[in-house]
């Protein structure tokens, strides 16, 4: 009976870890930032996989005629294929942040080469816009210990998601709204994606449309929009500061 306990405990255990390395809000493995703060107005929207044209150019217009700043979490090499989308989406006062360079599952990379990963993606956007924030968001989501203790050693912030719109299949505008409108508490970082890790060029026209409706939606339900920083300095954690 004993063996058997003792199997099974493992093997919770086990599934436990599996959970909390792709869960958006465990933090098992280190402190990271997830949104889902209690009482908060506040939301931010934060898109990943860019940048990506025409798409992520479509969004930053909608983001301006609703008065706007969110967060881009970009591919490093997508920035050096497209240096002037990145430079767009900084001289339009929006956050950019860390996506690694290729958008692997770090969970299954050594850590040699999480650390390529980060340290090449910091160097394209630096070289695409110059300061930007220390803000990094794992490729779907999957950490292991060893990649929060990477990120720390780089100085990068780990920013996770509490709401997601479940749009990388690019269903409709209303399925979108729909899937947020079911998360959304208040102090939320809504996930959405504004490119595809595959290939550059991803069509993204129904999170667009997507983005706008649910900026009109929780602007009129009394929500303010901001970047990550401002929502993490609202929390209580340390502001994403320009990297040196």
């Amino acid at each position: 009976m004993l063996p058997a306990l003792m199997g099974l405990t493992a093997a919770a255990a086990a599934s436990a870890a599996g959970y909390q390395c792709m869960a958006p809000e465990g933090q098992w493995f280190g402190r990271t930032f997830a949104g889902g703060i209690p009482g908060s107005r506040q939301i931010a929207l934060t898109f990943d996989d860019g940048p990506n044209d025409p798409h992520t150019l479509k969004l930053l217009e909608v983001l301006a005629k609703h008065g706007v700043r969110a967060t881009f979490f970009m591919i490093g090499r997508y920035v050096r294929q497209r240096p002037d989308v990145a430079r767009t989406v900084a001289e339009a006062g929006h956050v950019i942040g860390n996506h690694t360079f290729t958008h692997p599952l770090l969970i299954f990379e050594s850590a040699a080469q999480t650390r390529t990963q980060l340290t090449d993606c910091r160097q394209a956007l630096q070289d695409a816009i110059g300061e930007h924030s220390n803000l990094f968001r794992p490729p779907f989501g999957g950490r292991r210990p060893a990649t929060l203790r990477i990120a720390r050693e780089l100085g990068l912030e780990t920013v996770m998601w509490n709401v997601t719109g479940y749009d990388w299949n690019a269903p409709s505008p209303a399925v979108i709204e729909k899937k947020v409108a079911r998360q959304i508490r208040g102090g939320d970082v809504i996930l959405l994606h504004d490119g595809g890790h595959r290939d550059l060029g991803a069509d993204r026209t129904q999170t667009v449309i997507a983005a706008d409706k649910l900026i009109a939606r929780y602007k009129a339900e009394g929500y303010e929009f901001v970047a990550i920083p401002e929502m993490m300095k609202q929390s209580g954690n340390r502001l994403a500061l320009p990297s040196e």
